[in-house]
């Protein structure tokens, strides 16, 4: 992979609409970052270059000593969320770094992002498919698989109140976690904008 990639993890708010050249848009509001550097990858030391992000609070009481001593080295408070981003340039950033979603502002509107979730496990047992094996009911598993949605279009970027708006519906629940990124491919605009 020979690419920089920006990313930021956040959570889904909702949807809502917004005007562009007179015309009605409806939008995802993602409460994007802020997420912190937890650690940095180089080819030299690691065999290859990334970053790792932190995102949301957690209690450090609730935190194991492996993940404690990681979060201490690092300078940072501890995060209930961590993800890693291969990229080229990962050497411009620093531990404790803070990443915004004005990552995405200088990208400018239009930019193509990819946007990736897990899907909810089963609750109680509720939405479990079963195998029957000799007339004996057994519980499977559902859920709790990663996808990426791709052809997304970065509609406005709110640093302010740390909000990203990506044109059109994207799927998951509400205050599910998301990581939104630089698209591999970049999405285009149908004819006309939206």
């Amino acid at each position: 992979m020979d690419r920089q990639v920006k990313g930021i993890l956040g959570t889904k708010l909702g949807m809502t609409q917004v005007w562009d050249n007179n015309r009605v848009v409806p939008v995802t509001v993602v409460q994007a970052g802020p997420c912190v550097v937890t650690q940095v990858r180089t080819v030299d030391k690691d065999g290859y270059s990334a970053v790792q992000l932190g995102y949301g609070a957690i209690d450090p009481r609730k935190v194991n000593k492996p993940e404690a001593g990681h979060f201490a080295k690092s300078g940072v408070a501890p995060r209930r969320h961590l993800v890693e981003l291969r990229t080229t340039d990962a050497s411009e950033y620093t531990l404790g770094q803070e990443v915004t979603v004005d990552t995405f502002r200088g990208l400018g509107a239009g930019h193509g992002v990819e946007r990736k979730h897990r899907s909810p496990g089963s609750i109680g047992g509720c939405a479990t498919p079963g195998r029957v094996f000799k007339g004996v009911r057994m519980a499977g598993r559902m859920g709790g698989v990663r996808y990426t949605q791709q052809n997304l279009v970065v509609q406005a970027v709110d640093p302010e109140n740390n909000l990203l708006l990506v044109r059109g519906a994207v799927p998951g629940p509400k205050g599910g976690l998301v990581l939104v990124r630089t698209a591999a491919k970049v999405a285009t605009l149908p004819e006309g904008g939206a």
